[in-house]
């Protein structure tokens, strides 16, 4: 595989601006939010990572007022745009949306597409305890749709009353090891059946962490969702033809060889999760993985250049 780059799009960052407003942070992984260029080349070099497609960390903009959030939710983008400008052969972009006004998110993921040339959005889960099939957020979803870039749904912690029912005596499995994993699954299978895809069935979503068991599941999930909901397609069928997954913090030869059984190849790509996984760990996994080297260069190049344009 000597020609294949390697290309990594879950890779986060926190903006100046977004540190103003939220709660503060410390510690050795946020110091390495903050330094966008420091030590993120430096890890990417000793990882074997070419290109990282940078998004602003969760929470975002997701959960302050609408004002607050449009305003920050642009002088993020601007700073990611100085930045992969000085840096345009080792980063591209993901825009950040101010989510708590939908009508304001989508003109912004326009003006980040259009004008700063990002390659679609992250959003961080839920905005303010809303989950994105709320119809409220069919303007992000329409513009998304009609400018062909895709929606990367991340993680956000699980909602109050769900961490007292779920994880309250238990609060290690909140988060990675299983709370995130609950929270995505729920949400991606839940603007499925909100009828989405049917309002736009270009659109297109991806997800990290291998889909969070979602194609482990999807057989089952069907099946069932069927005797409950009528919908003009299977659920796998939705998932198949809308969703791309990425390897960010999943890397598992057999939760990967699930992943490209339910969804073809050419809806697998590589990601990280950088600063909470480490880059090497991710590119020395992917490099022994049972694939042949075409397979193997789709995941960590084709596929993100054709999904996301990237040139």
């Amino acid at each position: 595989m000597p020609d294949a780059k390697v290309i990594a799009i879950e890779e986060h960052f926190t903006s100046p601006y977004l540190r103003q407003v939220i709660p503060p942070r410390d510690g050795p992984v946020q110091k390495m939010l903050d330094d966008i260029t420091g030590v993120r080349l430096k890890e990417m070099d000793e990882g074997g990572i070419d290109l990282a497609v940078l998004s602003e960390n969760n929470p975002a903009a997701n959960n302050l007022d609408p004002e607050t959030a449009v305003r920050v939710a642009k002088a993020s983008n601007d700073f990611l745009y100085e930045t992969v400008r000085a840096h345009p052969t080792r980063f591209a972009g993901f825009a950040t949306l101010p989510l708590p006004d939908p009508k304001a998110s989508a003109d912004e993921l326009e003006r980040a597409v259009t004008k700063l040339g990002f390659h679609g959005t992250m959003i961080m889960g839920t905005s303010n305890g809303l989950f994105l099939d709320d119809k409220r957020f069919r303007p992000v979803f329409e513009r998304a749709a009609k400018l062909d870039v895709p929606i990367y749904i991340h993680p956000s912690p699980v909602l109050p009353a769900i961490f007292d029912a779920y994880f309250k005596d238990h609060p290690g499995l909140q988060g990675p090891p299983l709370g995130f994993g609950i929270e995505t699954l729920t949400h991606t299978f839940r603007l499925i059946t909100s009828g989405l895809f049917d309002e736009y069935p270009s659109l297109k979503i991806i997800v990290g962490h291998l889909g969070e068991a979602a194609p482990y599941t999807l057989w089952r999930s069907e099946h069932n969702l069927a005797r409950f909901q009528k919908m003009a397609k299977g659920l796998a069928d939705y998932y198949r033809q809308n969703f791309w997954l990425t390897t960010s913090g999943a890397f598992s030869d057999s939760a990967l060889a699930c992943a490209i059984a339910e969804m073809g190849i050419e809806r697998i790509m590589f990601a990280v999760d950088w600063p909470y996984i480490n880059n090497a760990l991710g590119t020395k996994w992917l490099k022994a993985a049972p694939l042949n080297d075409k397979d193997r260069a789709l995941i960590f190049e084709g596929n993100a250049r054709k999904l996301l344009r990237l040139t």
